[in-house]
């Protein structure tokens, strides 16, 4: 008979998680809150496991702050934008666009480059070799196929430095997407939501020694970043000016701040598809190169 009452306390019938997560949902997003604790820039956020005698595994906080940097600091004012509850095990709440990662992210630095292997040409200079009939055509065919070789090598070596300048930008792009992407708590029962889990007064309790819920007018900022966004200047309208581009942007960005490009085209440089776009803006004409969506190179000329 125990068993049974103290579940009836614990559990929370299905029915009642998309209620409560509207009347949680309405309490909360779009209010403004402010952080105790320094939050990582990842979307696995901070696990919270309000019933535990140690709520926060804080060695594991630190470790997904090393991984991913600092999304929120102690202190900083941050926008809540979403709360959502997961079936019976945990209430998300979403920070600042509840960290880097979610569905739609582009996690990947990586750029992949496929190095070329022997030519053709190079066989077949290595059959001429076998079949020269003098030592003296033996050696133009050796000199012929070590010049080959070296001209092989050095495109690959070429590719590779450009691959590694392409990541390294793309890597710099993350890091500060993940700074503006804010981060989350995850409010974790591990015998199912209790039902007083799951209304504001529940949810501001379990929260209490991570989150001031005190905070009031104000701009919330989106993250790491300080609501700077990504730092153009204005330029007589809603985007920026071409003298004002930067390395490192995802092209949606761009596209964002300069409109729709006047030419699209692809075209291979050693192993690396650059994806080639020219823009006209104020007067001016921007052609910009592009590596897996972000941009690695740009000149702008009058028009």
């Amino acid at each position: 008979m125990r068993i049974l009452i103290v579940t009836a306390l614990v559990l929370v019938p299905s029915a009642a998680f998309g209620q409560n997560e509207a009347i949680l949902r309405q309490a909360f997003e779009g209010k403004v809150v402010a952080v105790k604790i320094e939050m990582p820039a990842t979307s696995r956020g901070v696990d919270v496991y309000p019933l535990d005698q140690r709520p926060v595994d804080f060695p594991e906080l630190a470790q997904r702050i090393k991984d991913n940097s600092t999304a929120l600091r102690i202190g900083q004012q941050v926008m809540v934008t979403k709360v959502v509850v997961k079936k019976n095990s945990h209430i998300e709440f979403q920070l600042g666009g509840g960290g880097y990662g979610t569905f739609g992210d582009n996690t990947s630095s990586s750029v992949s480059t496929v190095s070329q292997g022997e030519t053709k040409a190079e066989k077949a200079l290595r059959d001429s070799i076998k079949k020269a009939t003098g030592p003296t055509k033996r050696k133009q065919f050796e000199k012929e196929l070590a010049s080959l070789r070296e001209e092989r090598e050095r495109e690959n070596a070429r590719a590779e430095a450009e691959a590694r300048q392409a990541e390294s930008v793309i890597e710099a792009n993350l890091r500060a997407k993940r700074a503006e992407s804010g981060s989350r708590f995850n409010v974790r029962y591990r015998n199912g939501i209790p039902s007083d889990a799951l209304t504001p007064d529940g949810l501001m309790r379990a929260l209490a020694q991570y989150v001031d819920f005190g905070v009031s007018g104000g701009v919330a900022s989106s993250g790491g970043g300080g609501g700077q966004g990504l730092g153009f200047a204005a330029s007589g309208g809603s985007r920026a000016a071409p003298t004002s581009l930067k390395k490192g942007l995802w092209l949606e960005d761009v596209e964002s701040l300069l409109g729709p490009a006047a030419t699209a085209s692809e075209t291979k440089e050693g192993t690396l598809m650059v994806l080639k776009r020219t823009y006209r803006k104020d007067g001016q004409k921007v052609a910009a190169s592009f590596v897996n969506g972000v941009l690695i190179d740009f000149a702008i000329t009058p028009q």
